[in-house]
């Protein structure tokens, strides 16, 4: 019975066209390649998580997580309220707590998956997205070096992407809080909500996050010092003497400090112009205690960030130890939703097919000729499909033409106006070249052989929506 209702859109929920969905896998296929390259092991955790692990993250939380539930007969017995996870930090946690006792630590993990999170839709942002994260835990004590590497991970694959030019920010939470309880803050707003106001920063301005930290407690003075800490921006060691004449010490303000200047270190010179120490990044979440990390494309400033993270040292734990760890997460739907929502690069052609197989005409042995040919292909991995009717040579090459398939395979060497051969033949239907050609040994070029991810030509500067990836 057909259904002449119009289908609606459901914003949030992005889908793709085939040459778009070719963008994403490409990226993604990136993304898991040097990941493997960094020696990080994949796992998959599943889609729901309690409701009351999944709200103990931070009270701006509760309102983003979807419930699960059952459309009829009630609640299950013993089954506790469950949420999609709007992360993949929560769920790594949980992972590592239950199988403990079978990893190996330090713990390296890798986890592209889906995510949900009930938010307002809008450029950059949406309620299903795809995450790529990256996480080493240990057990009690995690080595600061660990801090450093995770960003270097990161530029690693952000230089084999065609993103153009990005910048990775860092911050250590240590300083803003010693520097707050230096200037008599914890007294009064708190840290952790002068955290949550000042990453406000990028999104409403000083000016209004002056006013945020005045109405929640600090003084005129205090939030002066606060913006002038969120003002200190540099690609090398020189934040240190910043923050010095800022004239505020706290012991945990030094520990902030020294283990800043050892990530920056690190980065000047496994990524040198890609990493800068940013004060001004704080992450809004409760759990992170050490490092953190944003990650903006050049000219797309106003996107947020595509890539974020941070250390965390009391997510997990069971009854006999703490899991430590350090990690960060790619926003692959928002890099996506960027590249092809822009108009920034595009795929070659939409389907994997490099070669169309013709069919000289309808019957059994023509088809089954056709079909050997792909096969032989097929073994040596080129994909190929056969053509879905036996219409005229010409229309068979437009058809391959509109698919964006470059070759062409005449089994038989039989082509439009070419008569009859012993063997088969191919042809490059860009250049308009047919030459013999053997399913057992013909190969394409290399650039043809997988659909490619180009930037497009005038591909740079640009203005965008809001985003904002979570770790």
């Amino acid at each position: 019975m057909s259904n002449s209702k119009k289908v609606a859109p459901i914003s949030g929920f992005p889908e793709y066209l085939p040459a778009d969905r070719i963008v994403e896998q490409s990226i993604v296929d990136v993304i898991r390649e040097v990941f493997e390259l960094h020696g990080f092991s994949s796992i998959q955790t599943r889609s729901v998580e309690p409701i009351d692990r999944l709200s103990a993250q931070g009270e701006d939380t509760d309102k983003e997580i979807y419930v699960l539930s059952r459309l009829a007969g009630g609640a299950e017995q013993g089954m506790p309220r469950l949420g999609l996870h709007f992360d993949m930090t929560v769920p790594f946690a949980r992972y590592v707590v239950e199988n403990a006792g079978k990893l190996n630590f330090p713990f390296r993990r890798y986890q592209i998956q889906q995510a949900w999170r009930g938010e307002r839709p809008q450029e950059g942002r949406y309620r299903e997205f795809t995450q790529a994260d990256i996480d080493v835990i240990d057990v009690d004590t995690l080595p600061a070096a660990y801090e450093a590497e995770i960003p270097l991970v990161i530029a690693d694959i952000f230089d084999r992407l065609p993103v153009g030019e990005y910048v990775i920010q860092v911050n250590n939470r240590k300083i803003p809080e010693g520097f707050y309880r230096g200037i008599g803050l914890d007294a009064s707003v708190g840290v952790i909500e002068a955290l949550r106001i000042v990453d406000k920063l990028d999104k409403v301005g000083p000016d209004a996050v002056r006013d945020m930290l005045i109405g929640a407690g600090a003084t005129d003075e205090q939030a002066g010092a606060c913006l002038a800490l969120a003002e200190i921006r540099a690609p090398d060691l020189s934040f240190v003497d910043r923050v010095r004449a800022l004239g505020v010490t706290h012991p945990v303000l030094d520990e902030g400090l020294a283990a800043l200047s050892a990530v920056i270190a690190a980065g000047m010179a496994g990524a040198p112009g890609r990493m800068v120490a940013d004060l001004r990044i704080a992450r809004g979440l409760d759990y992170y205690t050490g490092t953190v990390y944003e990650t903006q494309l050049v000219g797309y400033e106003s996107w947020g960030s595509f890539c974020s993270g941070g250390r965390y040292d009391a997510l997990a734990a069971d009854n006999r130890h703490t899991y430590p760890g350090v990690g960060i997460s790619i926003g692959v739907s928002r890099l996506v939703g960027l590249l092809v929502g822009k108009g920034l690069v595009r795929a070659s052609r939409s389907t994997p097919s490099v070669v169309l197989i013709a069919l000289a005409n309808d019957n059994v042995v023509a088809r089954l000729a056709s079909a050997a040919v792909a096969k032989a292909l097929r073994q040596r991995g080129i994909a190929c499909e056969v053509a879905p009717t036996a219409a005229k040579f010409g229309k068979q090459i437009r058809y391959a033409e509109r698919r964006g398939i470059p070759y062409v395979w005449f089994p038989g060497g039989t082509a439009a106006g070419a008569g009859e051969s012993s063997g088969d033949e191919v042809k490059d239907i860009r250049s308009g070249e047919q030459v013999p050609a053997d399913p057992a040994s013909w190969q394409p070029p290399a650039d043809d052989l997988r659909p490619s991810v180009v930037r497009s030509s005038g591909a740079g500067s640009g203005t965008g929506g809001e985003s904002g990836a979570e770790k």
